[in-house]
């Protein structure tokens, strides 16, 4: 059984895209670029907003109307973060069903670091040992910072969590993969999210579950 399971969020365990898409045209009507569909946007987030809003901008929009624009999408979407986002269907029982089991959960993510608080308390409520979001000093990822970070707070040390089987990071993404295999931690791909099973393991993923159940028991078993 596993000591830690750490969580993305986008796409893992909370369906955000059509508030991030949304909050993404709004930004672009507002200053008459053309929008984009949820699909679209799918592909343009794991790397943190600043790369979001560069994806969903025109390529010749200025240096200085980009950080004017970052600001606004910053502001709009922390206050529109949570109108259609909801949990993955079984992600609340898995992550319960784990910490019934004595494994500690955490969540990595590249949501500012106050956004993913407010999203795992509203719900998540005390569902998780550690949150690690974006935040001075930590690098989004794929670089593994944030999630040595988490190993610290918790205790486990960098030489026993890269051991398999003793701690593992799961998310949905190319970004998430290539973070798990830098960090050395165990890595599990899931269908459900922004990406899918067969993007997932032709970018190198080594397991990929079909749902939280499956995931469930590759974590316990």
């Amino acid at each position: 059984m596993y000591k830690l399971a750490i969580f993305d969020m986008d796409g893992t365990i909370l369906n955000t895209i059509d508030d991030l898409a949304d909050s993404a045209n709004v930004i672009c009507r507002r200053h008459g670029f053309p929008e984009h569909t949820v699909d679209q946007v799918k592909y343009m987030v794991g790397n943190g907003i600043p790369k979001l809003v560069k994806r969903f901008l025109p390529a010749d929009v200025s240096e200085d109307l980009f950080q004017q624009i970052l600001k606004e999408y910053i502001a709009y979407y922390e206050d529109h973060c949570a109108i259609k986002t909801a949990p993955y269907k079984g992600v609340v029982d898995c992550i319960k069903n784990l910490r019934a089991a004595g494994v500690k959960v955490a969540v990595n993510t590249n949501k500012v670091q106050s956004a993913a608080e407010e999203l795992c308390a509203m719900y998540f409520p005390d569902a998780f040992d550690c949150i690690s979001g974006s935040r001075p000093g930590i690098p989004p990822k794929p670089d593994p910072t944030g999630l040595y970070e988490i190993l610290k707070e918790l205790g486990l040390s960098k030489e026993e969590a890269c051991q398999p089987g003793v701690a593992c990071f799961i998310g949905d993404s190319d970004v998430d993969l290539k973070t798990g295999k830098d960090s050395g931690l165990d890595f599990i791909g899931v269908d459900w999210g922004f990406r899918g099973r067969d993007f997932l393991l032709q970018n190198g993923a080594d397991v990929v579950v079909m749902d939280p159940e499956e995931l469930l028991e590759k974590l316990i078993k």
